[in-house]
């Protein structure tokens, strides 16, 4: 071989090595909300974790918010899907995970906003309802930086969706007696009334385009609330996919690329 083809060759097998140390690292899984870009107030933070591990713990869903600075130079699906691989949100088996990644400052090009949702709830929260979430409801409230209320509102609409598939309930944890869900939500329902009331005030009663306008308060709170209670809230708490004792894991969920991306 020559020494120029020795060279060339060495060259092809440094590149993919150099490529891959620019990407942008896949951070752990710490909790349902990784706010990596600094988008949330550490009460707003707290609030939305406590929210997220309570509709785990009732539904055994795994929903997730991840906030990194930028994806660049991959594109958000790319980065995406290799968050979903690694955290692997969802039970095993149900593959009922979904992520909310924003990465603040992508060029346009290369998109901000990304619903990433797993193989079992991909009959609901469809490709096009989860394009709408993003451009109908997360990104009115980006636009006017006003990032925990359009977060609110997006977990919100995804929660809604994922409760009108007959999904298992959530296992209830050894040796935690059946609570009723009614009395076990009413934290839940306040919280979501409050701040999601507070947002339709301030903006005189229209969230965004495309119908998620004035009646977008009763379709979240009707179906977030009153399906879990129907047919998911099931008797108490339960263990989702890695929730208790040890800190917060994926469940074995499995991801195929499902989702949407969008911009503000």
């Amino acid at each position: 071989m020559s020494r120029l083809a020795s060279l060339w060759l060495a060259l092809c097998l440094l590149l993919p090595s150099a490529w891959a140390q620019q990407l942008v690292a896949v951070p752990p899984l710490a909790g349902h909300v990784n706010d990596l870009a600094g988008m949330l107030e550490p009460d707003q933070r707290a609030k939305l974790e406590q929210v997220l591990t309570e509709y785990e713990q009732q539904t055994g869903s795994q929903i997730a918010i991840l906030t990194v600075p930028k994806t660049e130079p991959e594109a958000i699906e790319q980065y995406s899907i290799r968050v979903a691989e690694a955290w692997k949100l969802g039970r095993k088996g149900v593959d009922d995970g979904v992520i909310l990644l924003v990465a603040k400052d992508n060029p346009s090009s290369l998109r901000r906003l990304r619903i990433e949702s797993g193989r079992g709830v991909q009959g609901v929260l469809t490709d096009a309802q989860s394009k709408r979430i993003l451009q109908d409801v997360i990104a009115p409230h980006f636009r006017q930086n006003h990032y925990y209320e359009g977060m609110v509102a997006g977990v919100s609409a995804i929660a809604a969706l994922l409760n009108q598939e007959s999904l298992p309930a959530a296992a209830q944890q050894h040796g935690n007696a059946p609570q009723d869900v009614g009395g076990a939500w009413w934290p839940l329902v306040l919280f979501f009334v409050f701040v999601l009331m507070s947002m339709f005030r301030r903006r005189g009663g229209r969230l965004g385009r495309g119908g998620w306008g004035s009646g977008a308060t009763g379709f979240i709170l009707g179906n977030v609330l009153g399906s879990m209670m129907s047919h998911r809230g099931g008797g108490g708490f339960g263990g989702g996919g890695g929730f208790g004792g040890g800190g917060f894991s994926g469940g074995g969920g499995t991801f195929d690329g499902g989702g949407a991306s969008g911009d503000w």
